[in-house]
């Protein structure tokens, strides 16, 4: 059975930046201070890199998997391009994809996929990779409070990846993808459920508005509704069709059919 880490639903809203800045390990989040905080993440991530890594990919370099991993906190959020990744680490591709394949089994790592039809269009095809753990991701940034968060500039990609995890968490990861044309038009999240399509666009920001990006995708790909998604306190309407939800209610949401 597949466990997760606590969810904004589990631990209520009023520490939504306790759990946005520690993640979703309970003795993480319930940590003392910063200082056990750090301490309690720097054990994990040691013990996972020179003990857990061996027995899960017997052969693999744990310092080239630690040195990946750190790597990839930089790029959290990005499109995946593994040649590059391997320049950077001074690797072959090969390497790069069996160290991305031991993390995303290893629930470290999710790898969300793109959604594309055939819609005439120039669409991305890559892959988008985040940490799972929000938590992880700060650890390996070498950020220990919020205030180092707030002036890192990862701040926007971290809350997004927060929010994304938030949402799976929440309504399942089965069939669950992103979209985005060369053009430019995107959708942070796309889930299928009963044949229908719903939209997620995850915005670190008080004051959400919609965008041409918003609508193009809603006709494009014929979504039932889309939300988006924010750090907010208020749901209200922006567009037909789409709406402002604050973070700490995406598990309320219904996916059924909207009216109005």
């Amino acid at each position: 059975m597949e466990m997760g880490g606590l969810s904004l639903a589990e631990v209520g809203a009023a520490h939504h930046d306790r759990l946005w800045m520690r993640g979703g390990f309970p003795r993480a989040f319930l940590a003392e201070s910063a200082g056990a905080w750090g301490r309690w993440m720097e054990s994990f991530t040691r013990t996972f890199v020179e003990r857990d890594i061996p027995g899960l990919r017997p052969g693999v370099s744990s310092e080239g998997v630690g040195r990946f991993w750190r790597m990839l906190a930089h790029l959290h959020g990005q499109t995946w391009n593994a040649s590059e990744l391997a320049r950077s680490l001074d690797t072959r591709t090969k390497s790069v994809m069996r160290y991305r394949e031991l993390l995303e089994g290893a629930f470290m790592v999710r790898v969300l996929q793109p959604w594309f039809t055939n819609l005439g269009k120039r669409l991305v095809k890559s892959p988008r990779v985040y940490l799972r753990d929000s938590g992880m991701l700060h650890h390996l940034l070498g950020l220990v409070e919020m205030d180092d968060l707030l002036h890192h500039p990862r701040y926007g990609a971290s809350w997004e990846g927060f929010a994304l995890e938030q949402t799976l968490l929440a309504h399942g990861e089965r069939e669950a993808y992103f979209y985005r044309t060369q053009r430019g038009a995107e959708l942070d999240l796309l889930l299928l459920r009963r044949g229908r399509r719903w939209g997620f666009e995850f915005k670190c920001t008080e004051t959400p508005r919609t965008t041409k990006s918003m609508h193009i995708v809603k006709a494009d790909l014929e979504l039932e509704h889309l939300w988006v998604v924010y750090p907010g306190e208020l749901e209200y309407q922006l567009a037909d069709g789409i709406t402002a939800l604050p973070v700490t209610r995406v598990h309320e949401l219904v996916l059924q059919t909207q009216t109005g």
